[in-house]
């Protein structure tokens, strides 16, 4: 069987519902064609490096899954290309080592860290010791007092 995943961003305009309906569309058109479907991720808003259609923005998703001929991408590609709601996608077939990140990175091994993980890997800080201070004892300065100046005579 093929692995591969589909990668495409939707336009941020539409409604939350109508976003994740259109990820839906292509999941089941995946799982009617015979395809099985490894992992959906739906990575969220995100900024895009250039302008597209004008829009700064768009909504991702990662679908990962298996076929066992390649005869579904044409179709697949093809309703991509006409749904106006996809602003731009991409298909990879994955060899052995992006199925391997793709399963480590759903395990958690790779990717950011929750908080709490990462304080517990830290060591805490032990204070070394410290030498005894004497007491400092504040110096008093003495007023200081002007004389009148003398004024000069013409």
């Amino acid at each position: 069987m093929k692995q591969l995943e589909v990668t495409f961003i939707v336009d941020p305009v539409l409604s939350g519902d109508e976003i994740q309906a259109t990820a839906q569309t292509y999941v089941d058109l995946l799982k009617n064609n015979g395809c099985t479907i490894v992992h959906v991720d739906d990575m969220g808003l995100r900024t895009l490096a250039f302008p597209i259609h004008k829009r700064n923005s768009g909504v991702y998703f990662c679908i990962e899954f298996q076929t066992p001929t390649g005869s579904i991408i044409d179709n697949m590609e093809l309703a991509l290309r006409r749904d106006e709601r996809i602003m731009r996608f991409l298909t990879v077939k994955l060899d052995k080592y992006g199925i391997k990140y793709n399963e480590d990175k759903r395990n958690g091994l790779i990717g950011k860290k929750s908080r709490r993980q990462d304080k517990k890997e830290v060591a805490p800080v032990v204070a070394a010791p410290v030498a005894p201070v004497a007491p400092v004892t504040p110096v008093v300065e003495a007023p200081v007092v002007k004389a009148p100046l003398a004024e000069e005579e013409e």
